[in-house]
């Protein structure tokens, strides 16, 4: 059994796709960002870094104490060792490169740069013309990478779905508040069209329509997410 910390945002739906995909019990405990309830001090024991998604896994490999992981690229690589699935093992090396190149491609790029991008186009309370084009226009770089590299791919690593894609799926899904047109990249397209109708990826979105349907970000919420230095860190 898995016990997952998560909110309905790009990096918790990863984890739900391939919980979803491996056919592994779970259970969800939401965090909820605007709330506040990734400072509290019980989920900061595991999750140091006061950022969701994070698990407890109550039955690792070892077989000894639950075993806790924080990061969604880190948990992603745990599940897929885990559980010898959507990963390349060692006796492909090659293969296991470039999942793990492209997992990291994206928590190093396509995560952040559209996670500002939604930050300065919709969160900002000034909208500033510079930040707003600089990460538009760097999400749109960015697309154009993954739409190259999906020429004469089915998936981002080849033939096989990886935790590659797992990992790049949810942060395509919001395209329009990226200000982005997906048409414009027409293997991007075939792709996202492809791993959105997979039936666990329709699964892990429905686990989040519950959480998903509450009120936007508030005021307050802003505050709470974008308001904390190492100083004034909520502990509740």
């Amino acid at each position: 059994m898995i016990d997952l910390y998560y909110w309905p945002t790009p990096n918790g739906h990863k984890i739900t796709m391939f919980l979803e995909e491996a056919g592994l019990d779970y259970t969800i405990h939401p965090v909820d960002i605007s709330a506040g309830d990734q400072f509290k001090p019980d989920f900061l024991a595991f999750s140091p870094n006061n950022r969701m998604p994070a698990i407890i896994d109550h039955a690792p490999a070892d077989g000894g104490e639950p075993l806790t992981v924080f990061e969604s690229g880190a948990i992603l690589l745990y599940l897929a060792e885990k559980t010898g699935r959507f990963l390349p093992g060692p006796a492909d090396p090659r293969g296991r490169k470039t999942v793990t190149e492209w997992l990291f491609w994206q928590m190093g790029g396509l995560g952040p740069m559209a996670g500002q991008n939604h930050h300065f186009g919709l969160y900002a309370p000034e909208k500033i013309p510079y930040a707003i084009t600089r990460y538009v226009n760097e999400t749109n770089r960015l697309y154009g990478v993954l739409d190259r590299r999906l020429n004469g791919r089915a998936f981002i690593a080849g033939d096989d779905y990886t935790i590659a894609d797992m990992a790049a799926y949810p942060w395509i899904v919001p395209w329009k508040r990226q200000q982005q047109q997906l048409d414009d990249f027409p293997d991007l397209r075939r792709w996202f069209d492809a791993i959105r109708a997979r039936p666990a990826t329709l699964r892990a979105y429905e686990k989040g329509e519950p959480l998903a349907n509450r009120p936007t970000v508030t005021e307050a919420g802003k505050s709470i997410l974008f308001g904390q230095t190492a100083a004034t860190q909520i502990q509740k």
